[in-house]
């Protein structure tokens, strides 16, 4: 009866210790979202140490790595990661990014046109990649195609200033003015000083007087 007792007893601390250990292990990811990427960084590889195929591991590091500049090295994990699963659309994705800040535009126009086949509306990070594709057609003179994308970047997440002033700044160049100030206007309601938006909103105005 003792033996028993004490061996429930055992299995009962073993069990509270592990729960303690699980509940202390550091969490990549909502270091990440706090902002804290060096912190982030270090989690992922450690864990990618003891398991080298863990692609929420992969994922986590990257981003962090766009987030704290290390854009060579997060296209380098990223290339690694698709070593082990090429179809893993957040890799897709954060290679993507990488590439883009990089400046490897055709890389990343490809991938990110990969990435948005992909996935369903409600994705995370779609919103930022359909902004990066308006960004990289901006670059490229190809003012329409910025439209569009800018256009799905804002009705996707409707609260960035700056991405309405890029759209009507891809709107501008087109020469469609009136819808242009709409993008401008609606810039301005988010960030009333923002002066990209207010400058060419002001541009605008003198086309259509």
């Amino acid at each position: 009866m003792n033996i028993r007792k004490i061996t429930a007893a055992l299995v009962f601390t073993c069990c509270v210790c592990a729960a303690f250990a699980q509940a202390e292990k550091p969490d990549a990811l909502k270091l990440y979202n706090q902002g804290n990427y060096r912190d982030a960084i270090a989690v992922c590889e450690a864990e990618l140490a003891s398991n080298p195929n863990n692609l929420d591991s992969y994922s986590v590091l990257c981003w962090a790595l766009i987030a704290n500049g290390q854009y060579m090295e997060a296209e380098t994990r990223a290339q690694d990661a698709r070593r082990i699963n090429s179809f893993d659309v957040r890799i897709i994705e954060v290679l993507g990014e990488a590439k883009y800040y990089l400046g490897k535009l055709d890389d990343a126009l490809s991938l990110f046109q990969r990435y948005v086949s992909s996935v369903p509306e409600n994705a995370g990070r779609l919103g930022k990649v359909y902004y990066l594709m308006g960004e990289i057609y901006i670059k490229q003179a190809r003012y329409e195609h910025a439209d569009i994308s800018l256009t799905m970047a804002v009705r996707i997440e409707r609260n960035t200033a700056s991405w309405w002033a890029r759209l009507g700044y891809a709107r501008e160049m087109t020469k469609s003015y009136a819808s242009a100030i709409a993008a401008y206007d609606q810039a301005l309601v988010l960030n009333p000083q923002l002066s990209d938006a207010s400058r060419g909103k002001t541009r605008c105005q003198s086309h259509i007087r």
